[in-house]
């Protein structure tokens, strides 16, 4: 009788480990988005070229990002999306993981 209700129940805890593995790669990929976007942030308000930008970002984060950045003036708004890691992406609703990150852009003016 147990054998038969372990039988049961391996399944659901295999099904189990791996929506929380699943969800821990999202974590991590998530972390990576904002990691990439804050660095592609900072090169981008140092004045470097929008595509030494979108190298620095794309290398910061996870696989198959895409990185764009924006100038507006005084402000520099840097977007990192990548696509959901493994089967599970209703965990997030389906949609891309992304980070936003603006900052100002820095001036050489030295500072007194």
């Amino acid at each position: 009788m147990v054998t038969a209700e372990l039988a049961a129940t391996i399944p659901a805890l295999i099904f189990v480990l791996l929506i929380a593995v699943n969800a821990v790669m999202i974590g991590i990929n998530q972390v990576r988005c904002v990691d990439a976007a804050r660095v592609a942030a900072r090169a981008a308000a140092r004045g470097d070229s929008a595509s030494a930008v979108q190298q620095v970002g794309a290398r910061a984060g996870p696989a198959e990002s895409t990185v764009a950045v924006a100038t507006g003036g005084t402000e520099v708004t840097v977007t990192v999306t990548a696509p959901v890691p493994g089967p599970f992406g209703w965990l997030v609703g389906g949609k891309p993981l992304q980070s936003v990150i603006t900052t100002p852009v820095e001036s050489s003016e030295p500072v007194s």
